[in-house]
C-alpha cells in the first residue's frame, strides 16, 4: 500500500488492545459456550468504538489483505475486515481510497467470507449486511436480489440473518417489498435470532409506511413467532399493540 500499512499492522494494533476481562464478558454476551449460537468464537476484548478508530487509517487496504483479516479466529479482527468492506462499498472511488476496487469485487469478497463461515455472529451481520450486501444489490446490481430469497432458505443461521438485515438498505430507500417478501419466507423460522431480526426489519418498514406494515401483520400475526411480532409492534400505540398480542 502507498501508506505502507498492511493487514498484519492492523492485527498488531488490535492485539495490543486486548483486555482479558472484557474478552470474558464478550464471550458470555455473544454466547460462545458449547451448544450456543456463537460456540467457538474468541475475543480479544476490544470495544467496537475502538475497533472503528483503529480501522480508519487502513481504508483502501487491498481486498486480499482484507481477506487475511476475515480469516482470523479473533472476532474483533474479522469485525475490522467487515468495517473495511463497508467503507469500500460506500466509497465514491475517484482518486481516493478504493479507486481501483469495483463494487462487485467488494461484494464478492463478502460472499467469500460468508462461504467460509467468517460472518458468524449477529453483530458482524448487522454492522455489515445493509451496507455491503443491501447497498450493492439495490444500487449496483438489482438482478442479484434473487440471492436474498435463496439465502433466506439456507440451513445456516447467519446466512438467513444476512438475507433479512441486508434489506435495511432497501427500506432506507423506501423500497419495502423485498423486506416483506423475505420476512414472509422467515415467518416460520425456528431461531430466535431470526425472529428478532425479522421483527426489527418489519418495525423499520412501519416507520416508512405504517399502513403497509398493518396489512402484513393482519395477514400473518397469528402465525408469526411471538418475539417477531413484539419487535414489529414496538412503535405501536399501547392499545393497538395489545389488540395484536
Amino acid at each position: 500500500m502507498e501508506n505502507g500499512l498492511f493487514a498484519r499492522h492492523l492485527i498488531e494494533d488490535l492485539r495490543a488492545e486486548a483486555n482479558r476481562e472484557q474478552a470474558a464478558h464478550l464471550s458470555r454476551f455473544f454466547k460462545t459456550a458449547p451448544g450456543q449460537y456463537g460456540h467457538g468464537d474468541v475475543f480479544l476484548g476490544v470495544r467496537v468504538p475502538r475497533v472503528r478508530q483503529l480501522v480508519r487509517p487502513f481504508q483502501g487496504l487491498p481486498l486480499d489483505e482484507v481477506k487475511e483479516l476475515l480469516l482470523s479466529p479473533w472476532h474483533e479482527i474479522r469485525l475490522a475486515g467487515l468495517l473495511l468492506l463497508v467503507k469500500a462499498m460506500e466509497s465514491r472511488g475517484g482518486n481516493g481510497a478504493y479507486a481501483d476496487t469495483s463494487k462487485r469485487d467488494v461484494f464478492d469478497t463478502y460472499r467469500w467470507a460468508m462461504d467460509r463461515g467468517r460472518i458468524n455472529n449477529w453483530d458482524l451481520v448487522d454492522v455489515s449486511a445493509p451496507h455491503v450486501v443491501g447497498r450493492y444489490m439495490h444500487d449496483h446490481d438489482t438482478a442479484s436480489i434473487s440471492l436474498l430469497h435463496e439465502w433466506a432458505e439456507s440451513p445456516v443461521l447467519w446466512t438467513r440473518r444476512i438475507a433479512i438485515v441486508a434489506t435495511f438498505h432497501f427500506i432506507r430507500q423506501n423500497h419495502l417489498e423485498t423486506t416483506l417478501d423475505i420476512a414472509l419466507k422467515l415467518i416460520r423460522d425456528r431461531e430466535d435470532l431470526i425472529h428478532k431480526a425479522t421483527g426489527w426489519m418489519l418495525r423499520e418498514v412501519g416507520k416508512k409506511d405504517a399502513a403497509r406494515l398493518e396489512t402484513f401483520l393482519e395477514s400473518h400475526c397469528r402465525t408469526m413467532p411471538r418475539t417477531m411480532l413484539r419487535y414489529a409492534l414496538e412503535r405501536f400505540p399501547a392499545e393497538r399493540k395489545a389488540a395484536y398480542l
